[in-house]
């Protein structure tokens, strides 16, 4: 990975802690419907994209009730709660170590792109990345596009960008546009999940990891 002169990150689960959050405002929602709980372990070995899949697993029955419907709720209320989580602690001296070595960041999220641009904002890193780029709607049915609408964007070859993520979806997402991608396993799907896409996996975040 020694080319590496552009990272595209995912962002819930990547850079920001948050897996537990999005674990205890789902329960919350759970609850209220009378619905089995979940734990951490449960939600890293079902959460998926489409999200309306993952629903599915969680039991939700989408004939009697749009996934519209079951989705704003839990949107509702994890807004209610969007500032709670923090960075990693080896978010920032990844970025800012990176930006010394001439290397650039930006993000790519299935994150409601409102939603998104206020939490980088709220964290003082929006001026560490060239493009910040999430989704026009709060159903996060998948982030390629905006993979491609990124790469547009960058004026590097496919081999010298790096995609780090923390799902199988970024996987999919990195291999759908031509670049490597390294998967990090503390965030929404499990190390035995990320180990099936055959992409690298790491623990936490270290430049040992790019040289």
């Amino acid at each position: 990975m020694q080319k590496i002169k552009h990272i595209i990150w995912d962002w819930n689960g990547t850079l920001l802690n948050d897996t537990w959050l999005f674990v205890e405002v789902m329960n919350s929602v759970l609850s209220k419907r009378n619905m089995p709980l979940i734990t951490k372990e449960i939600y890293r070995d079902v959460f998926t994209f489409p999200v309306k899949d993952y629903y599915i697993k969680l039991g939700y029955d989408l004939e009697k009730e749009s996934f519209e419907t079951a989705g704003l709720e839990f949107i509702d209320a994890y807004h209610k709660r969007q500032f709670d989580a923090d960075l990693f602690d080896d978010a920032l001296p990844f970025l800012d170590g990176c930006l010394e070595k001439g290397i650039t960041h930006s993000i790519v999220s299935a994150q409601n792109q409102v939603t998104l641009g206020a939490l980088v904002n709220h964290y003082n890193i929006t001026h560490k990345f060239n493009h910040i780029c999430g989704l026009h709607n709060h159903y996060a049915d998948g982030k390629t596009h905006v993979g491609h609408k990124v790469m547009d964007k960058l004026p590097f070859e496919k081999d010298e960008i790096l995609f780090v993520g923390d799902t199988t979806h970024d996987a999919e997402v990195a291999h759908a546009i031509g670049v490597s991608c390294l998967l990090v396993s503390r965030g929404h799907n499990s190390t035995n999940r990320l180990l099936e896409t055959g992409c690298k996996v790491v623990q936490s975040l270290h430049l040992g990891n790019l040289f």
